[in-house]
């Protein structure tokens, strides 16, 4: 049985990390088949959002502590990292949005790779966290990094320093979670939601990304030539025609991708 489901509903992939017996922890083979369905997914045109989720009875406890035990040398560690880096990498520059949907907690590198996802949803009760100082370590697949860039510098100084856990009713009120679900109900938002980007023109889609993302390391007056330079590009486009068209004739518009 693989360690990562990959199904496709309307125009949303659905990613579940499938290891419940082991609270879904992420190892190199979790991330490799990451890496593949990312490369899958972006070839086809018909999936227009993503869903990272987690099987059992929670979202994912972090990364392989099994698999890092095996390691005889710094070394070992820094590839292993390396490969959780690169795939959340891939994850976050992706063109197509995502969305975690988050259930009983998500820790250290299960954490971070909700922090990659452009949104995040999160049961009432569910546990976001970095704990890697606990274990005389920090985060290394991009929480000290990610964290703080999403809430105040200070809360997420305490988090990491402190290694203790949110829950996530304190997250959604730090903007960290952008949505609460019921008890059971994370994975059926967070489809919810990713349906609705999924509605979306693919090409502003992507650009919306990019210029969020790459403009918040610019200064004001770059950024806003950027976002000029963006947009007239995609006032050429087929999808910009077709939501103006949708828009007069009050109707959902149907968007290619062109």
């Amino acid at each position: 049985m693989s360690v990562l489901r990959v199904e496709v509903r309307d125009r949303v992939a659905v990613f579940t990390l499938d290891r419940p017996e082991r609270l879904n922890a992420i190892g190199s083979e979790t991330v490799g088949l990451l890496r593949d369905a990312l490369a899958d997914v972006r070839e086809d045109d018909s999936v227009r959002a993503l869903v990272l989720a987690g099987a059992g009875r929670a979202f994912s406890a972090g990364a392989d502590l099994g698999e890092m035990e095996t390691f005889t040398t710094p070394g070992q560690f820094r590839a292993f990292v390396g490969r959780l880096t690169d795939a959340y990498a891939l994850l976050e520059n992706f063109p197509k949005p995502s969305v975690a949907a988050v259930h009983g907690f998500a820790f250290g590198g299960g954490l971070e790779l909700a922090l990659a996802c452009d949104l995040r949803v999160a049961e009432r009760g569910a546990r976001l966290g970095l704990p890697e100082m606990k274990l005389g370590v920090l985060p290394g697949a991009g929480g000290t990094q990610r964290l703080p860039r999403l809430v105040p510098p200070a809360i997420a100084k305490q988090m990491i320093l402190t290694g203790e856990p949110i829950d996530a009713e304190r997250a959604y009120t730090l903007g960290l979670v952008n949505e609460l679900a019921e008890p059971g109900e994370a994975l059926k938002a967070a489809e919810t939601l990713a349906a609705r980007l999924a509605a979306g023109a693919p090409l502003a889609l992507a650009a919306g990304k990019r210029l969020i993302d790459h403009g918040l390391g610019m200064d004001l007056e770059t950024a806003i030539a950027y976002e000029r330079e963006t947009v007239s590009v995609l006032f050429s486009t087929e999808d910009r025609a077709e939501g103006l068209k949708a828009f007069r004739e009050r109707r959902p518009g149907e968007f290619r991708g062109a």
